[in-house]
Protein backbone atom coordinates (compact mmCIF):
# COMPACT_ATOMS: atom_id res chain seq x y z
CA UNK A 1 0.00 0.00 0.00
CA UNK A 2 1.24 3.56 -0.97
CA UNK A 3 0.55 6.39 1.16
CA UNK A 4 -0.04 9.36 -1.78
CA UNK A 5 0.86 12.31 0.92
CA UNK A 6 -1.43 15.57 -0.65
CA UNK A 7 1.09 18.42 0.15
CA UNK A 8 -0.14 21.99 -1.84
CA UNK A 9 -1.84 24.98 -0.35
CA UNK A 10 -1.99 28.35 -0.86
CA UNK A 11 -1.97 29.32 3.05
CA UNK A 12 -4.77 31.45 3.15
CA UNK A 13 -6.85 30.01 6.22
CA UNK A 14 -4.53 30.49 8.69
CA UNK A 15 -2.73 34.23 7.32
CA UNK A 16 -0.97 35.23 8.66
CA UNK A 17 0.58 32.52 10.41
CA UNK A 18 0.25 30.62 7.07
CA UNK A 19 1.74 32.35 3.76
CA UNK A 20 1.79 30.49 -0.05
CA UNK A 21 5.28 29.61 0.41
CA UNK A 22 4.58 28.72 3.92
CA UNK A 23 1.01 26.57 4.27
CA UNK A 24 0.31 25.44 7.46
CA UNK A 25 1.20 22.01 6.94
CA UNK A 26 4.85 23.21 7.60
CA UNK A 27 4.02 25.25 10.47
CA UNK A 28 5.71 23.88 13.74
CA UNK A 29 2.84 24.10 16.03
CA UNK A 30 3.15 21.16 17.59
CA UNK A 31 5.99 20.14 20.07
CA UNK A 32 8.56 21.85 17.02
CA UNK A 33 7.24 19.32 14.87
CA UNK A 34 4.46 20.06 11.26
CA UNK A 35 1.49 18.39 10.27
CA UNK A 36 3.40 16.93 7.78
CA UNK A 37 6.13 15.53 9.87
CA UNK A 38 3.45 14.39 11.93
CA UNK A 39 1.92 12.91 8.66
CA UNK A 40 4.88 10.94 8.08
CA UNK A 41 5.41 9.23 11.30
CA UNK A 42 1.64 8.49 11.81
CA UNK A 43 1.71 6.27 8.65
CA UNK A 44 5.25 5.05 8.00
CA UNK A 45 4.69 1.55 10.33
CA UNK A 46 1.32 1.30 8.16
CA UNK A 47 2.32 1.41 4.57
CA UNK A 48 4.85 0.02 2.44
CA UNK A 49 5.88 3.47 0.66
CA UNK A 50 5.13 6.65 0.19
CA UNK A 51 4.71 8.98 -2.67
CA UNK A 52 4.37 13.29 -2.35
CA UNK A 53 2.17 15.45 -4.69
CA UNK A 54 3.16 19.00 -4.26
CA UNK A 55 4.07 22.23 -5.91
CA UNK A 56 7.53 23.15 -7.13
CA UNK A 57 7.63 25.95 -4.65
CA UNK A 58 7.09 23.84 -1.61
CA UNK A 59 9.43 20.78 -2.48
CA UNK A 60 12.64 22.10 -0.76
CA UNK A 61 10.65 23.08 2.30
CA UNK A 62 9.32 19.48 2.54
CA UNK A 63 12.64 18.29 1.75
CA UNK A 64 14.10 20.74 4.92
CA UNK A 65 11.48 18.98 7.20
CA UNK A 66 12.05 14.91 5.53
CA UNK A 67 15.38 15.62 6.51
CA UNK A 68 15.00 16.69 10.17
CA UNK A 69 13.01 13.88 10.94
CA UNK A 70 15.30 11.03 9.18
CA UNK A 71 13.07 10.88 5.92
CA UNK A 72 14.98 10.69 2.42
CA UNK A 73 14.82 9.13 -0.79
CA UNK A 74 10.72 9.71 -0.92
CA UNK A 75 9.68 10.20 -4.45
CA UNK A 76 8.01 13.47 -5.43
CA UNK A 77 5.77 14.32 -8.24
CA UNK A 78 5.58 18.18 -8.34
CA UNK A 79 2.61 20.33 -10.50
CA UNK A 80 3.75 23.44 -11.99
CA UNK A 81 0.87 24.70 -11.30
CA UNK A 82 -2.26 23.82 -8.65
CA UNK A 83 -4.85 22.37 -9.92
CA UNK A 84 -7.16 20.73 -7.01
CA UNK A 85 -7.56 17.36 -5.71
CA UNK A 86 -8.77 15.51 -8.43
CA UNK A 87 -6.12 15.53 -11.12
CA UNK A 88 -2.99 15.93 -8.01
CA UNK A 89 -4.80 12.31 -7.12
CA UNK A 90 -5.01 11.34 -10.65
CA UNK A 91 -1.71 11.54 -11.45
CA UNK A 92 -0.34 9.84 -8.17
CA UNK A 93 -2.73 6.79 -9.51
CA UNK A 94 -0.79 7.61 -13.02
CA UNK A 95 2.34 6.58 -11.31
CA UNK A 96 1.15 2.84 -9.98
CA UNK A 97 0.19 -0.34 -10.94
CA UNK A 98 -3.34 -0.99 -11.50
CA UNK A 99 -3.07 -3.02 -8.47
CA UNK A 100 -1.41 -0.74 -6.41
CA UNK A 101 -3.77 0.08 -3.03
CA UNK A 102 -3.63 3.90 -2.59
CA UNK A 103 -3.95 5.67 0.82
CA UNK A 104 -4.73 9.25 -0.15
CA UNK A 105 -4.04 11.91 2.85
CA UNK A 106 -3.84 15.45 3.46
CA UNK A 107 -0.71 16.55 4.91
CA UNK A 108 -2.15 19.37 7.23
CA UNK A 109 -4.68 17.33 8.98
CA UNK A 110 -4.44 17.06 13.16
CA UNK A 111 -4.96 13.22 13.82
CA UNK A 112 -4.99 12.08 17.77
CA UNK A 113 -5.85 7.90 18.53
CA UNK A 114 -3.48 5.88 16.81
CA UNK A 115 -5.12 2.64 17.36
CA UNK A 116 -8.48 3.57 16.24
CA UNK A 117 -6.88 5.95 13.07
CA UNK A 118 -5.00 2.24 12.40
CA UNK A 119 -8.27 0.40 12.78
CA UNK A 120 -9.92 2.32 10.65
CA UNK A 121 -7.30 2.31 8.12
CA UNK A 122 -7.62 -1.89 8.88
CA UNK A 123 -10.99 -2.16 7.89
CA UNK A 124 -10.95 0.18 4.68
CA UNK A 125 -8.08 -2.10 3.36
CA UNK A 126 -10.77 -5.29 3.37
CA UNK A 127 -13.28 -2.80 1.06
CA UNK A 128 -10.43 -1.82 -0.94
CA UNK A 129 -9.30 -4.87 -1.74
CA UNK A 130 -13.14 -6.00 -2.43
CA UNK A 131 -12.70 -3.05 -5.23
CA UNK A 132 -14.79 -0.30 -3.37
CA UNK A 133 -13.37 2.96 -3.50
CA UNK A 134 -13.59 4.12 0.28
CA UNK A 135 -13.82 7.46 2.25
CA UNK A 136 -13.13 8.09 5.48
CA UNK A 137 -16.31 9.82 7.43
CA UNK A 138 -15.20 11.45 11.31
CA UNK A 139 -18.32 10.89 13.44
CA UNK A 140 -19.25 14.56 14.36
CA UNK A 141 -18.48 15.92 17.91
CA UNK A 142 -20.01 19.10 17.01
CA UNK A 143 -22.57 21.06 14.86
CA UNK A 144 -19.35 21.91 12.58
CA UNK A 145 -20.50 24.39 9.64
CA UNK A 146 -16.58 24.30 7.90
CA UNK A 147 -16.55 20.81 7.14
CA UNK A 148 -18.58 19.17 4.43
CA UNK A 149 -20.76 15.87 5.20
CA UNK A 150 -21.55 12.55 4.10
CA UNK A 151 -24.84 10.85 4.53
CA UNK A 152 -24.14 7.01 5.03
CA UNK A 153 -26.47 3.93 6.65
CA UNK A 154 -23.58 1.48 7.84
CA UNK A 155 -20.39 1.62 4.96
CA UNK A 156 -22.74 2.46 2.42
CA UNK A 157 -22.74 6.56 1.62
CA UNK A 158 -26.31 7.38 0.38
CA UNK A 159 -25.44 11.18 -0.28
CA UNK A 160 -22.28 13.87 0.23
CA UNK A 161 -23.61 17.31 2.07
CA UNK A 162 -21.55 20.37 1.65
CA UNK A 163 -20.92 23.01 4.06
CA UNK A 164 -24.49 23.53 5.67
CA UNK A 165 -25.39 26.34 8.16
CA UNK A 166 -25.39 26.19 11.62
CA UNK A 167 -29.18 24.80 11.32
CA UNK A 168 -28.24 22.37 9.21
CA UNK A 169 -25.58 21.20 11.14
CA UNK A 170 -27.35 21.17 14.16
CA UNK A 171 -29.98 18.69 12.15
CA UNK A 172 -27.11 16.23 11.03
CA UNK A 173 -26.00 15.86 14.70
CA UNK A 174 -29.31 15.38 15.85
CA UNK A 175 -30.43 13.12 13.19
CA UNK A 176 -27.69 10.91 13.33
CA UNK A 177 -26.03 8.49 10.15
CA UNK A 178 -23.81 11.91 9.15
CA UNK A 179 -20.00 12.30 9.35
CA UNK A 180 -18.02 15.12 8.18
CA UNK A 181 -15.84 14.35 5.07
CA UNK A 182 -12.36 13.47 6.41
CA UNK A 183 -10.65 13.96 2.91
CA UNK A 184 -8.70 10.91 3.20
CA UNK A 185 -9.41 7.99 0.94
CA UNK A 186 -8.12 4.57 -0.37
CA UNK A 187 -8.95 2.38 -3.26
CA UNK A 188 -7.45 0.37 -5.84
CA UNK A 189 -5.76 2.14 -8.60
CA UNK A 190 -7.67 0.30 -11.56
CA UNK A 191 -10.78 0.96 -9.78
CA UNK A 192 -10.46 4.43 -9.18
CA UNK A 193 -8.86 4.94 -12.96
CA UNK A 194 -12.04 2.99 -14.52
CA UNK A 195 -14.26 4.58 -12.13
CA UNK A 196 -13.15 8.28 -13.56
CA UNK A 197 -12.86 7.70 -16.61
CA UNK A 198 -16.86 6.86 -16.52
CA UNK A 199 -17.49 9.63 -14.26
CA UNK A 200 -15.53 12.42 -15.17
CA UNK A 201 -13.67 11.61 -18.55
CA UNK A 202 -12.62 15.47 -19.24
CA UNK A 203 -10.39 14.83 -16.15
CA UNK A 204 -8.99 11.20 -16.89
CA UNK A 205 -8.19 12.14 -20.92
CA UNK A 206 -6.52 15.74 -19.70
CA UNK A 207 -4.58 14.35 -16.63
CA UNK A 208 -3.99 10.84 -19.35
CA UNK A 209 -2.52 13.06 -21.79
CA UNK A 210 -0.55 15.58 -19.68
CA UNK A 211 0.98 12.67 -18.39
CA UNK A 212 2.44 10.42 -21.19
CA UNK A 213 3.62 14.10 -22.53
CA UNK A 214 4.63 16.33 -20.19
CA UNK A 215 6.21 14.64 -17.49
CA UNK A 216 10.20 15.23 -16.47
CA UNK A 217 12.25 13.20 -14.83
CA UNK A 218 14.56 15.15 -12.38
CA UNK A 219 16.25 12.43 -11.03
CA UNK A 220 15.22 9.48 -9.33
CA UNK A 221 13.06 11.03 -6.75
CA UNK A 222 11.64 13.75 -8.44
CA UNK A 223 9.13 14.09 -11.33
CA UNK A 224 7.52 17.30 -12.45
CA UNK A 225 3.81 17.91 -14.18
CA UNK A 226 4.47 20.79 -16.66
CA UNK A 227 1.62 22.20 -19.37
CA UNK A 228 -1.07 21.86 -16.39
CA UNK A 229 -2.47 25.52 -17.33
CA UNK A 230 -5.74 24.23 -19.16
CA UNK A 231 -6.51 21.11 -16.57
CA UNK A 232 -9.89 21.36 -15.32
CA UNK A 233 -9.74 22.67 -11.68
CA UNK A 234 -11.82 20.00 -9.62
CA UNK A 235 -12.38 18.52 -6.41
CA UNK A 236 -11.96 14.70 -6.41
CA UNK A 237 -15.75 14.78 -4.19
CA UNK A 238 -17.13 16.64 -7.14
CA UNK A 239 -15.63 14.44 -10.17
CA UNK A 240 -16.04 11.28 -8.37
CA UNK A 241 -17.21 10.30 -4.91
CA UNK A 242 -20.75 12.22 -5.11
CA UNK A 243 -20.92 9.90 -8.64
CA UNK A 244 -19.32 6.76 -8.04
CA UNK A 245 -21.98 3.92 -7.04
CA UNK A 246 -18.43 1.56 -5.95
CA UNK A 247 -18.45 3.77 -2.90
CA UNK A 248 -17.44 3.12 0.81
CA UNK A 249 -17.58 4.92 3.80
CA UNK A 250 -15.80 4.26 6.85
CA UNK A 251 -17.21 5.69 10.31
CA UNK A 252 -13.77 6.79 12.23
CA UNK A 253 -13.96 7.77 15.82
CA UNK A 254 -9.91 9.00 16.11
CA UNK A 255 -9.68 12.75 16.95
CA UNK A 256 -9.24 14.64 13.68
CA UNK A 257 -9.41 18.30 13.07
CA UNK A 258 -8.26 19.77 9.46
CA UNK A 259 -7.24 23.00 10.83
CA UNK A 260 -9.17 25.18 8.70
CA UNK A 261 -9.43 27.69 11.09
CA UNK A 262 -8.19 29.84 14.41
CA UNK A 263 -11.14 29.13 16.21
CA UNK A 264 -10.60 25.53 15.04
CA UNK A 265 -6.82 25.73 15.85
CA UNK A 266 -7.31 27.43 19.28
CA UNK A 267 -8.72 24.01 20.52
CA UNK A 268 -5.30 22.55 20.06
CA UNK A 269 -2.43 25.17 21.36
CA UNK A 270 -2.55 27.19 24.28
CA UNK A 271 -1.75 31.08 24.42
CA UNK A 272 2.03 31.91 26.53
CA UNK A 273 3.66 35.01 27.10
CA UNK A 274 -0.07 36.66 28.21
CA UNK A 275 -1.03 38.98 31.07
CA UNK A 276 -4.70 39.47 31.30
CA UNK A 277 -6.89 41.59 33.78
CA UNK A 278 -10.35 41.47 33.19
CA UNK A 279 -9.90 39.53 30.41
CA UNK A 280 -11.43 35.77 29.64
CA UNK A 281 -11.73 32.99 26.66
CA UNK A 282 -9.22 34.63 24.59
CA UNK A 283 -6.14 32.99 22.31
CA UNK A 284 -2.93 34.83 21.55
CA UNK A 285 -0.39 33.64 19.14
CA UNK A 286 2.66 35.95 19.25
CA UNK A 287 6.72 35.91 20.05
CA UNK A 288 5.67 39.04 22.31
CA UNK A 289 4.10 39.74 25.43
CA UNK A 290 0.65 40.65 24.92
CA UNK A 291 -0.95 42.07 28.30
CA UNK A 292 -4.92 42.73 27.25
CA UNK A 293 -7.53 44.66 29.87
CA UNK A 294 -11.16 43.93 29.75
CA UNK A 295 -11.87 41.94 26.43
CA UNK A 296 -13.04 38.78 26.00
CA UNK A 297 -14.02 36.02 23.41
CA UNK A 298 -10.89 37.47 20.97
CA UNK A 299 -8.05 35.83 18.75
CA UNK A 300 -5.44 38.11 18.07
CA UNK A 301 -2.42 36.20 15.81
CA UNK A 302 1.03 38.55 15.71
CA UNK A 303 3.43 38.00 13.40
CA UNK A 304 6.46 40.49 12.30
CA UNK A 305 5.02 41.99 9.42
CA UNK A 306 1.23 41.39 10.42
CA UNK A 307 -1.35 41.40 12.68
CA UNK A 308 -4.59 39.76 12.58
CA UNK A 309 -7.17 40.87 15.46
CA UNK A 310 -10.61 38.83 14.81
CA UNK A 311 -13.86 38.05 17.37
CA UNK A 312 -13.46 34.10 17.98
CA UNK A 313 -16.46 32.15 15.70
CA UNK A 314 -15.36 34.83 12.98
CA UNK A 315 -11.88 33.40 11.26
CA UNK A 316 -13.22 31.90 8.76
CA UNK A 317 -13.49 35.23 6.96
CA UNK A 318 -9.65 35.63 7.26
CA UNK A 319 -10.32 34.51 3.00
CA UNK A 320 -11.73 37.61 2.62
CA UNK A 321 -8.97 39.28 3.97
CA UNK A 322 -6.44 37.49 1.91
CA UNK A 323 -8.56 38.39 -1.00
CA UNK A 324 -8.09 41.85 -0.18
CA UNK A 325 -4.64 41.94 0.24
CA UNK A 326 -3.99 40.14 -3.35
CA UNK A 327 -4.97 43.15 -4.52
CA UNK A 328 -3.65 45.66 -1.90
CA UNK A 329 -0.25 43.94 -0.92
CA UNK A 330 0.40 40.76 -2.69
CA UNK A 331 3.34 39.94 -0.77
CA UNK A 332 2.03 39.84 2.81
CA UNK A 333 0.05 36.40 1.38
CA UNK A 334 3.02 34.78 -0.51
CA UNK A 335 5.90 35.28 2.05
CA UNK A 336 7.38 36.06 5.58
CA UNK A 337 9.58 37.87 6.41
CA UNK A 338 12.10 34.18 6.63
CA UNK A 339 11.96 32.80 3.50
CA UNK A 340 13.44 29.39 3.00
CA UNK A 341 15.26 28.91 -0.03
CA UNK A 342 17.01 25.36 -1.26
CA UNK A 343 20.46 26.49 -0.39
CA UNK A 344 18.98 28.08 3.79
CA UNK A 345 16.58 31.22 3.99
CA UNK A 346 16.83 34.72 3.94
CA UNK A 347 15.28 37.06 6.11
CA UNK A 348 14.22 40.61 5.56
CA UNK A 349 15.35 42.92 8.50
CA UNK A 350 15.15 46.16 7.12
CA UNK A 351 13.87 48.01 4.02
CA UNK A 352 13.04 51.66 2.35
CA UNK A 353 13.30 53.47 -0.66
CA UNK A 354 16.64 52.22 -2.24
CA UNK A 355 17.65 50.01 0.25
CA UNK A 356 17.24 46.53 1.77
CA UNK A 357 19.29 44.65 4.37
CA UNK A 358 18.89 41.51 4.70
CA UNK A 359 19.99 38.00 7.11
CA UNK A 360 20.79 35.27 4.88
CA UNK A 361 21.60 31.61 5.93
CA UNK A 362 23.36 29.37 3.60
CA UNK A 363 23.43 25.56 4.59
CA UNK A 364 26.88 23.85 4.67
CA UNK A 365 27.70 22.10 1.44
CA UNK A 366 24.73 24.61 -1.08
CA UNK A 367 25.18 27.17 -3.27
CA UNK A 368 23.05 29.63 -4.47
CA UNK A 369 22.85 30.00 -8.53
CA UNK A 370 25.13 32.16 -10.19
CA UNK A 371 23.35 35.17 -11.15
CA UNK A 372 23.55 38.65 -11.68
CA UNK A 373 21.42 42.16 -10.80
CA UNK A 374 20.40 45.13 -13.37
CA UNK A 375 19.24 47.72 -10.52
CA UNK A 376 21.08 46.93 -7.31
CA UNK A 377 24.65 46.50 -5.34
CA UNK A 378 25.66 44.21 -2.84
CA UNK A 379 27.47 44.40 0.01
CA UNK A 380 28.46 40.65 2.23
CA UNK A 381 29.13 40.69 5.76
CA UNK A 382 30.00 37.56 7.22
CA UNK A 383 28.86 36.82 10.23
CA UNK A 384 29.64 33.05 11.32
CA UNK A 385 31.36 30.24 8.62
CA UNK A 386 33.58 30.91 6.00
CA UNK A 387 31.57 31.87 2.48
CA UNK A 388 33.31 31.08 -0.86
CA UNK A 389 32.43 33.78 -3.29
CA UNK A 390 32.66 34.16 -6.98
CA UNK A 391 32.70 37.53 -8.53
CA UNK A 392 33.08 37.21 -12.16
CA UNK A 393 36.42 35.59 -12.48
CA UNK A 394 37.76 35.95 -9.10
CA UNK A 395 37.09 33.51 -6.64
CA UNK A 396 37.83 33.71 -2.63
CA UNK A 397 37.41 33.28 0.85
CA UNK A 398 34.99 35.94 3.06
CA UNK A 399 35.27 35.27 6.65
CA UNK A 400 33.63 36.14 9.29
CA UNK A 401 33.84 39.82 10.44
CA UNK A 402 34.94 40.57 6.57
CA UNK A 403 33.28 41.84 4.13
CA UNK A 404 32.93 41.66 -0.08
CA UNK A 405 30.75 43.82 -2.38
CA UNK A 406 29.18 42.85 -5.77
CA UNK A 407 28.66 45.70 -8.62
CA UNK A 408 25.24 46.11 -10.49
CA UNK A 409 25.43 43.49 -13.25
CA UNK A 410 29.01 41.61 -11.93
CA UNK A 411 28.27 37.98 -12.06
CA UNK A 412 28.51 35.98 -8.63
CA UNK A 413 28.27 33.38 -6.48
CA UNK A 414 28.04 32.56 -2.95
CA UNK A 415 29.07 29.07 -1.63
CA UNK A 416 28.99 26.82 2.24
CA UNK A 417 31.96 24.66 1.33
CA UNK A 418 32.41 24.21 5.02
CA UNK A 419 30.71 22.13 7.89
CA UNK A 420 28.50 24.95 9.41
CA UNK A 421 26.18 27.15 8.29
CA UNK A 422 27.50 30.76 6.80
CA UNK A 423 25.55 33.53 7.84
CA UNK A 424 25.83 37.00 6.37
CA UNK A 425 24.23 40.48 6.00
CA UNK A 426 23.35 41.68 2.82
CA UNK A 427 22.87 45.06 2.15
CA UNK A 428 21.30 45.77 -1.05
CA UNK A 429 21.72 49.64 -2.55
CA UNK A 430 20.28 50.81 -5.55
CA UNK A 431 17.02 51.83 -7.52
CA UNK A 432 14.99 48.51 -6.99
CA UNK A 433 15.60 45.82 -4.99
CA UNK A 434 12.70 43.61 -5.30
CA UNK A 435 13.18 39.61 -5.34
CA UNK A 436 12.62 39.50 -9.70
CA UNK A 437 15.82 41.56 -10.03
CA UNK A 438 17.83 38.30 -10.77
CA UNK A 439 18.78 36.96 -14.00
CA UNK A 440 19.71 33.55 -12.87
CA UNK A 441 22.48 31.76 -15.24
CA UNK A 442 23.18 28.56 -13.48
CA UNK A 443 21.49 26.83 -10.61
CA UNK A 444 21.70 23.45 -8.79
CA UNK A 445 18.12 23.21 -7.66
CA UNK A 446 16.52 22.69 -11.49
CA UNK A 447 15.19 25.99 -11.39
CA UNK A 448 14.46 27.80 -14.45
CA UNK A 449 17.42 29.19 -16.12
CA UNK A 450 16.83 32.49 -18.66
CA UNK A 451 17.60 36.13 -19.30
CA UNK A 452 14.29 37.35 -17.76
CA UNK A 453 13.71 38.61 -14.55
CA UNK A 454 12.50 35.93 -12.35
CA UNK A 455 11.44 35.40 -8.07
CA UNK A 456 14.56 34.13 -6.42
Amino acid sequence: MTNVILCGGTGTRLWPLSRKLMPKQFLKLFNNKSLFQMTFERNKDLINRFLIISNVEQYFIALDQLEEIDEDNIPFLLEEVGKNTAPAITFAAFEANRDEILFVTPSDHLIKDKQLYQKAINQAKKFAEDGYIVTFGITPSTPETGYGYIEANGFNVIKFHEKPNSEQAKEYLNKGGFSWNSGIFMFKVGIFLDELQKHAPTIYNECKNIYQNSIKNINSFQKRVTNMQNITDMSIDYALMEKSSKLKVIPSDFQWSDLGSFDSLTKEIKSSNVIEIKSKNNFYYSKKTIATIGIEDIIIVDTPDALLISKKGQTQKVKEVVNILKKRDKKLIETHTVVHRPWGSYEVLQEGNGYKIKKIIVKPGKKLSLQKHFHRNEHWIVVSGTATVIVENKTYLVRPNESTYIKMGEIHRLSNKGKIPVILIEAQVGEYTNEDDIVRIKDDYNRDINNDKENK
